[in-house]
């Protein structure tokens, strides 16, 4: 007796309900690039929603845990007030401008400055409006964590006319947008910006930070009481980082310097060149405003971000949206990003790094008349 299946072994993807919404937008909608050498190469569209000219895109690699859109405020003009139940993080390409917060019965908005390079996040279901404060239009990226928020509501109306206001989180008082001094993590004990902006992603004093390798400095941020996160890193002209790996879902965007990312599947091993396996890596170039996925098609590829000009490579990247429950129980000892792949961490040593891969940036330096300057007392073994 044959027995059918119950079903089909295959079918096409629907759309989640994220994508239905940006399909709704009428805005161009860009997917499954590695990266972007300049974001201000996208085409835009006009958005009507928000009276503006926009366009999403989707890189290779964010999991459905981060949206990302490009809009542009008109010259002397301002796009249309909006609220909403996710998180969304500001980062200003192009012009200056001001932002104005206010929450429903609230009294007088906030209002704080922005401009090229500032970074900041309209405290979650705020009314916001960003304002160009010059003739020339402004462009900014906005990065999100819409997609799992979406998933999870679906209702627009819901997402856009919910009355909930998240006093933890913003209470208006006058000091909320100004600048704040470092501090110390708690878990992982390194830098972290504890403000609700950073006003100059692109010039701000970076910490030296020891556990990325020679010369890395690096902080975190986590603005106006977001669970998404991020850091801003930079790397000496001459010196690299070590190669690593951790889940899908962040992004880089280059604030300075000029630079490119190899990422590879964890199956090629920590040599794929010297595995015969170099067809598997993907490589991403960028300038300032380019942007590139940090492991791009199935989680946990390995990665490294390397600076290729004769100034310091510096980034800021989006880690995602909602975080990951990890195994085990509350207090169960965690390994960090940075430990060795050999004590059953996810992070290359030197020593251990496929040989083509200090090979291809002395390669690019010298191209750029750069000087390669990492000590050679981290490659001994």
């Amino acid at each position: 007796m044959t027995q059918d299946y119950v079903g089909t072994k295959s079918f096409a993807r629907r759309s989640t309900p994220y994508e239905l919404y940006m399909e709704e937008q009428g805005v161009p909608i860009h997917y499954g690039q590695v990266g972007y050498y300049d974001l201000r190469d996208l085409p835009l569209g006009p958005w009507r929603r928000m009276q503006a000219e926009g366009a999403f895109f989707d890189l290779s690699g964010t999991g459905g845990q981060q949206g990302t859109y490009l809009i542009q405020v008109p010259g002397a003009g301002a796009i249309a007030p909006e609220k909403h139940m996710y998180e969304e993080v500001f980062y200003v390409l192009e012009g200056r401008g001001t932002t104005e917060i206010w929450t429903d019965g609230g009294g007088q908005p906030s209002t704080f400055e922005w401009q090229a390079g500032s970074l900041f996040s309209p405290p979650m279901n705020t009314w916001h409006r960003l304002v160009n404060a010059s003739a020339s239009p402004a462009l900014l990226l906005g990065v999100t964590n819409a997609p799992p928020a979406f998933f999870i509501y679906r209702t627009q109306d819901f997402m856009f006319n919910n009355p909930y206001q998240f006093t933890d989180r913003y209470d208006g008082s006058a000091d909320y947008f100004k600048e704040q001094p470092f501090g110390r993590d708690e878990l992982s004990g390194r830098a972290r910006n504890f403000g609700n902006i950073i006003p100059d992603a692109i010039h701000t004093e970076l910490p030296l930070d020891g556990q990325r390798g020679a010369g890395h400095r690096h902080f975190s941020w986590n603005l106006s009481g977001n669970t998404f996160q991020g850091f801003i890193a930079e790397y000496p002209s001459g010196r690299y980082s070590k190669t690593h790996a951790h889940d899908a879902g962040p992004i880089l965007i280059c604030l300075s310097g000029k630079g490119y990312s190899i990422t590879w599947p964890r199956e090629a091993g920590t040599q794929p060149w010297k595995n015969g396996k170099g067809d598997l890596v993907k490589r991403q170039d960028y300038i300032p405003g380019g942007i590139v996925s940090a492991a791009p098609g199935n989680a946990n590829w390995f990665h490294g971000h390397f600076g290729a000009s004769a100034e310091p490579l510096r980034v800021l990247a989006f880690l995602g949206g909602f975080p990951r429950r990890t195994a085990g129980a509350p207090g169960v000892e965690m390994h960090a990003l940075n430990l060795d792949v050999k004590e059953g961490g996810n992070t290359i040593e030197y020593e251990d790094e496929d040989p083509y891969v200090r090979q291809m940036f002395e390669e690019e330096l010298n191209k750029a008349g750069a000087r390669f300057d990492m000590p050679e007392e981290v490659y001994a073994r």
